[in-house]
Order: C-alpha cells, then structure tokens, then sequence
C-alpha cells in the first residue's frame, strides 16, 4: 500500500520524493557501525588487554549513537515513510512539503493514513488522518484494487488542498 502512496505522490501529481530523513538514519547507523568495526579492528592489532580502553570507549559510543538514532527516529521521522515536495509553480515561494505515515497494529484489519502538508509561504502545517478497513480495499481472491485505494489517497490530498483555499 506504501508503495501505491509514493506512486501516486511522484508520478500522478508530480512532487519530487524527498530523502533527508531517511538520509539522516544512515548516516547515524554508519557512525555507529563505524565505531564497532574500528574496536574490531583495533582489537584484532593490539589484542585483548592492550585494546581494552578503546573497546570500552567504542562500546560506549555504540550505546550513544543507538540512543540518539532511537531518539530520531521517535521525534524526528515520526513514522513518516514519505516526504515529498510541492514546487512552486512559479519558482519564486519556497516548496510545500507532503509527508506520509500509516500505522496498522498486528493482527488488525484497520489501515490508519496520516497526511500532513506543510505549506512552503506560511509555514502553517495541517493534516488529515484517516483510519479505514483493508478490505476496503482488497477484493475476494486478495489482490489490492489500486483504483480504490488511489481515490481514497487523493480525497484526503484534497481535502488539504481545500483547507488551504478556505483560510
């Protein structure tokens, strides 16, 4: 179903994916790998009781890193699989931003989508969540009817776009 999201998102209305979260995890994962491939290394040179400092050290430093990639991805992505931008028609406005996230707990037929657009002049944010049955959109041999689902993604996308003409 994410992958019909960024369909519709990239090619049917034209906003251009945006990376710079997920960007930012790989970047802490390869920090945090790195220092555990460094006490690797360092151990596999100067064997064990010489390497115990930096073994402590990058130990340590693990820890740190997988605490401030818990603490990123809970405040910063916030369980969003997608951010996109709107550009601006005429080059001249910053860029509106779209970001997408949906949640459906174990063993549940209940899809919850959660929408958020951050327009680019105002900087005001607003969001639309919805929370509908996956055989809303399923039909009986299983398969995801795409039409279904596209329609839905694009009545909550306009019921945004609608808010930001009434205000």
């Amino acid at each position: 179903m994410q992958l019909i999201l960024l369909q519709v998102f990239t090619e049917k209305l034209g906003y251009m994916e945006m990376h710079a979260l997920m960007n930012g995890r790989l970047i802490l994962c390869t920090l945090a790998v790195g220092f555990a491939l460094f006490a690797v290394a360092w151990d596999y040179f100067f064997p064990f009781p010489a390497s115990r400092p930096v073994l402590i050290t990058c130990v340590l430093l693990y820890f740190v890193m997988m605490v401030i990639l818990t603490l990123y991805t809970s405040y910063k992505e916030k369980g969003y699989f997608m951010v996109a931008m709107e550009k601006d028609q005429a080059g001249i406005d910053p860029d509106n931003t779209w970001s997408l996230a949906s949640h459906m707990k174990r063993y549940d037929d209940m899809y919850e989508l959660y929408m958020s657009y951050r327009d680019g002049v105002s900087g005001q944010v607003r969001d639309v969540r919805t929370e509908k049955s996956v055989a809303n959109f399923f039909d009986d041999n299983g398969y995801l009817c795409q039409d279904l689902f596209e329609r839905e993604v694009k009545k909550l996308h306009s019921s945004l776009l609608s808010e930001k003409k009434n205000l």
